[in-house]
């Protein structure tokens, strides 16, 4: 003989009396269970970030309690106690805003010169940016000029202006693009007309040569930056700067800078150097495992030719 349990409860997501046939049911109804199964995950997660938001608090006080009172800083540290960036900082040490030592290829910079940052310094005052007004378009290519340039078809030239925003205008009925936003499109890209460059590797020779799939030789040439051109619907690759980023030919050595011998000359820290290369766009080759970087544009960074 069987027989069903009936006790009255209270449902805790609602507060209406209900009748349960287990003792351990909570809720009325499955529309009560579910919306307080929703309240549960949403209070979890609340809590979580909570705690998170403890955490990062707890570490940046320890971090600043490491350096309160030191008396000097690290570029890192210095970058913490402002509020900014590493790279700000060594560009306010290329300026001359603020004062350091270099020792060993560390900076130190004294915590009283930052205060001297902020003393007799002119009044703030608000400058609002001008509004820049496009420029009108001077020079400007055919569709027939870019096709025969960069040899690509016409659909896929509308395409990159879509979806790039590259200015173009009507002239009598034809379309004209803006000769300096499609040079620099394809310059971005890596596409490179220069008549210098007289050997060329078609992704097949790639392959053939070094064995590497094709996405392996897509991610490598974006990379390195390799100089590309269009032949039709393939694309070639400069093959001088395919070897050398390869480590298989040798750069001019006059030419480049190891980046010891960069840090040596200049007195810079590793950091420091590859701050001012990536700021300035200093050209810069890789050899193996091992960076390069252009001596004449280095050299003229920190030589500057003087002009009577």
């Amino acid at each position: 003989m069987s027989s069903k349990m009936q006790i009255k409860k209270k449902c805790e997501c609602c507060g209406k009396t209900f009748t349960a046939q287990k003792t351990t049911t909570r809720y009325c109804s499955h529309k009560c269970n579910s919306k307080a199964y929703k309240q549960g995950k949403r209070q979890f997660k609340m809590v979580g970030i909570n705690y998170s938001t403890m955490q990062e608090i707890e570490k940046i006080s320890d971090k600043y309690d490491k350096i309160k009172d030191k008396e000097y800083l690290s570029a890192s540290e210095t970058a913490f106690l402002l509020g900014i960036e590493r790279t700000t900082v060594y560009r306010y040490l290329h300026r001359g805003n603020l004062k350091a030592v270099q020792m060993d290829g560390k900076t130190f910079i004294r915590k009283a010169d930052i205060d001297n940052m902020f003393d007799n310094i002119e009044e703030y005052e608000y400058r609002a940016k001008p509004s820049k007004e496009p420029k009108p378009l001077t020079e400007l290519y055919t569709v027939a000029e870019i096709k025969e340039k960069f040899n690509i078809k016409e659909s896929w030239l509308y395409k990159i202006a879509r979806e790039n925003n590259i200015p173009k205008t009507l002239i009598r009925g034809k379309s004209y693009f803006s000769k300096e936003h499609i040079d620099k499109y394809f310059e971005k890209k890596g596409f490179n007309e220069s008549q210098d460059i007289r050997e060329w590797y078609s992704v097949e020779d790639i392959q053939e040569k070094y064995n590497l799939s094709t996405a392996a030789i897509y991610s490598f040439v974006s990379e390195q930056n390799i100089p590309r051109k269009k032949d039709g619907r393939k694309v070639l690759y400069s093959k001088k700067d395919f070897d050398i980023s390869k480590g298989y030919e040798q750069p001019k050595e006059a030419e480049y800078y190891t980046t010891e011998e960069a840090m040596q000359k200049y007195s810079l820290t590793r950091d420091a150097l590859y701050h001012y290369v990536k700021y300035h766009n200093i050209p810069k080759v890789k050899e193996g495992r091992y960076v390069k970087i252009s001596k004449p544009d280095l050299d003229k960074l920190f030589q500057p030719q003087i002009t009577l």
